[in-house]
């Protein structure tokens, strides 16, 4: 169940940056839309083949296509994400000699958003071995803790699938809708991201 809050905000900043500074100088006649900025790239014939492979093998998976309703539900959810993580490791290596490319980009800023929720999460795991529930086993979570993961993974569900639709974009695909919710095809969800300019300060 979701409660529209955001317990976490992505933090782009460093990506953003490099979007500017590298992808930015192969200038092409193909858009991307990332969280507060668009750049016009050229994908090499390599990128594209990547790029389709990616959007064929994750537009199923479940983290993607479903809601969370119980502990199961975000027990597996966590699952897929660990598997969409390894996958994105193994695409960026495949690309190590396009990392100043579109897809690159893209993959890294998938993997920067599975990261910085798994981040979010260590935070929620400390009623991680909590009894079950007397009668609802798969409700051993407290109410509060499971409602963050609900949120988190809602928030996330909506960047890892706009990074998709990129890659769609780069693969020169239609943008994917089997598997993947109508409602995150359209605009960035801003208010998930941190401002460029509002990186929180070390501590001192």
């Amino acid at each position: 169940m979701r409660s529209g809050d955001i317990p976490f905000k992505f933090d782009l900043t460093d990506l953003l940056a490099r979007a500017r500074r590298q992808v930015a100088s192969r200038i092409g006649d193909v858009t991307l839309n990332l969280p507060f900025i668009s750049i016009a790239v050229s994908p090499k014939d390599r990128e594209r083949i990547v790029a389709r492979e990616i959007v064929l093998r994750l537009r199923d998976r479940r983290v993607l296509s479903a809601w969370e309703c119980c502990d199961d539900c975000i027990d597996r959810a966590l699952a897929s994400l660990k598997e969409i993580r390894q996958f994105i490791v193994d695409k960026e290596v495949d690309l190590a000699e396009f990392q100043d490319g579109p897809l690159f980009l893209l993959l890294d800023a998938m993997a920067t958003g599975i990261r910085q929720f798994m981040t979010f999460e260590e935070l929620l795991q400390r009623d991680e071995n909590a009894p079950p529930h007397p009668r609802f086993g798969e409700f051993r979570r407290p109410a509060d803790v499971r409602q963050a993961y609900f949120d988190g993974l809602e928030i996330l569900r909506g960047h890892l699938s706009r990074c998709l639709g990129q890659i769609a974009i780069v693969a020169g695909m239609p943008a994917p809708t089997d598997g993947i919710i109508e409602n995150y095809r359209g605009p960035w969800q801003v208010e998930a991201y941190k401002l460029p300019h509002q990186r929180e300060a070390p501590p001192e």
